[in-house]
């Protein structure tokens, strides 16, 4: 014999064992006419709502209704996580998925109402309270569920967009995709304050998050699909037929990141150009930040003179060392970027590193007594911006 769980009684359960026959009949009107109110619904494929759907109706109605008559709480789930996953790698909008389960709900209690007596209103609220449950039993399995598998494929989604990018980036063929329409415009981006600081463990979820925000407003922006390849610091993005970054562009990424970010921009012609206009993009974002220009857009034509002074030869390593004596103070490093970017206006230096201006003064005389670089010498200032650039660039110099 069953077991009976305790508050069920058997008034409950002759109630529900005289709806189970109409379980066929139920199905059918609730996959017809029933759903068919939803808005959505009837642009589902007609083997989906008159099989799929109209078998997991049926399914759910006999599994509580002979619960009900058992006596005993169901708890076989996996039939409606299963579809849950099947109707988000379909697309069907959740929205409406969840309601097919309400609007059950609603049916079903319609049916128990019809089958009971007049003196069986105790025994049919037992079973709306038990209803009531395994409703939300099933629906948040089946959300979860969903949820789950759109996340799923999300995920797949964005590592087949990367690798395509990366692929292009890196100059090799793309695979499972259209190739993009030349000419295309390269970026590359930094973010100033970055989601994931040198030294530390990332977060996944602030750098996922931060991931998707930043594609977001380049898809919106741009009116296009634009591949990346992105992190917690920066990376690239190629934006197909377009010359120009769109307006507004470093501010919108701002106002979406929360950091002020920089960017560079050059156009390849042609697919086999892409890989050095990724370099290029890199370089010049760099060399700006090296030289302490403000974040934003920036161009080749913007650093010329500096690209020029950054480019590694014999005679790199001795320029760069030229700033060793300041390795241990950081201060004057940054004390010396932004003098030579205010084009060594004291005073709009000092208004920026929030400092008197007979501190610079003081800052600028200790920098040539260690460095032995006189700063209004024409030749040390190139020299000394050299030593920047160069020591930006990190460790190949030096080789």
């Amino acid at each position: 014999m069953a077991h009976r769980k305790p508050g069920l009684s058997a008034a409950a359960a002759a109630i529900a064992a005289r709806c189970e026959p109409q379980v066929n009949e139920l199905a059918r009107r609730l996959a017809g006419e029933v759903f068919d109110q939803l808005h959505g619904y009837a642009d589902l494929p007609g083997d989906v709502k008159d099989v799929e759907i109209a078998a997991t109706v049926r399914h759910a109605l006999r599994l509580f209704l002979r619960g009900a008559v058992a006596g005993s709480r169901q708890d076989a789930l996996e039939h409606f996580q299963e579809r849950a996953a099947q109707r988000a790698e379909e697309g069907m909008p959740l929205h409406l998925l969840l309601r097919t389960y309400t609007l059950g709900a609603r049916e079903l209690w319609g049916a128990l109402r019809k089958a009971a007596g007049p003196d069986e209103q105790e025994a049919l609220a037992e079973l709306a309270a038990e209803l009531f449950l395994a409703a939300d039993r099933v629906v948040g399995a089946v959300a979860e569920s969903y949820l789950d598998e759109q996340a799923a494929l999300a995920a797949e989604q964005h590592e087949h967009r990367r690798s395509r990018a990366q692929a292009v980036l890196e100059g090799r063929p793309v695979t499972g995709g259209p190739v993009p329409d030349v000419p295309v415009l390269v970026l590359c981006l930094r973010f100033e304050d970055a989601a994931v600081p040198d030294g530390e463990s990332p977060s996944l979820v602030a750098v996922r998050r931060l991931v998707r925000r930043v594609q977001a407003v380049l898809d919106r922006a741009c009116g296009t699909e634009v591949l990346a390849v992105l992190d917690g610091r920066g990376g690239h993005a190629v934006v197909p037929g377009a010359s120009e970054p769109p307006g507004r562009i470093g501010e919108l990424l701002h106002e979406a990141t929360g950091t002020p970010v920089r960017l560079a921009a050059a156009v390849a012609t042609r697919l086999a150009g892409i890989p050095r206009a990724a370099r290029l993009t890199a370089d010049v974002v760099r060399i700006a930040a090296a030289r302490g220009a403000r974040p934003g857009v920036h161009r080749l034509d913007d650093v010329l003179l500096e690209y020029h002074l950054s480019r590694p030869s014999e005679g790199s390593a001795r320029i760069a060392a030229r700033l060793d004596p300041l390795a241990a103070r950081p201060e004057l490093v940054e004390t010396l970027r932004t003098h030579l970017e205010q084009r060594q206006d004291r005073r709009a230096t000092a208004r920026l590193l929030s400092l008197h201006p007979n501190s610079v003064d003081n800052r600028l005389a200790r920098i040539q007594e260690l460095t032995g670089l006189d700063l209004l010498d024409p030749r040390d200032v190139a020299l000394a911006l050299a030593a920047l650039l160069l020591r930006e660039a990190g460790p190949a110099v030096r080789e």
